[in-house]
């Protein structure tokens, strides 16, 4: 609360214009809280008495309501302590790095598919070289597969199959030794 130091005359507290900054920061908190799913939801440190209020206002359709039901989800979380706030923030900076990392990961593993699928060998040889666990007979496998899925106008299963394969190799693999790709 805003008051005057009696002694000082001087104001205490944030100013309106600082605590209207504060309330808005939080609305966009609870706008992000809200835009995700319910299973990144469960990774967040976000106490039990908001996630009702977060799944009403995800429930909800109509743009006057929702925007509404935002505002009272906005003022619930006001409620809670700036430590829980941040610890909100710092995990959602957190996953938003995973997120980073896990397209990273898909992006690397759909050149390499690609470079199976048009160099053959030589790629497997070389991803191999790098990845020594890899079952190179099962890449070899669904590599001819995929082809052979290509030539035929089939639906495309093994290329979906040589995806996870690779993919779930470079996964396993340390971070940043399959950057040659």
């Amino acid at each position: 609360m805003r008051g005057r130091d009696e002694d000082t005359g001087e104001f205490l507290g944030a100013s309106r214009s600082q605590q209207r900054r504060d309330a808005l920061d939080v609305l966009a908190l609870a706008q992000q809280l809200s835009a995700l799913s319910a299973s990144q939801l469960s990774k967040l440190p976000i106490p039990g008495d908001l996630l009702p209020h977060i799944a009403d206002v995800q429930r909800i359709g109509s743009h006057i309501a929702r925007k509404r039901q935002m505002a009272f989800l906005a003022k619930q979380m006001r409620r809670e302590d700036d430590e829980v706030l941040d610890a909100i923030r710092d995990a959602l900076d957190a996953g938003g790095e995973a997120a980073r990392q896990e397209t990273a990961l898909l992006h690397r593993a759909e050149r390499w598919r690609e470079r199976l699928l048009e160099e053959s060998d030589a790629a497997l040889a070389e991803l191999i070289e790098l990845h020594p666990s890899a079952d190179r007979q099962q890449l070899r496998q669904l590599v001819r597969n995929t082809l052979d899925e290509r030539k035929r106008n089939k639906p495309p299963h093994a290329f979906r199959e040589l995806f996870r394969a690779v993919k779930e190799l470079l996964g396993a693999g340390e971070p940043g030794d399959d950057e040659t790709v």
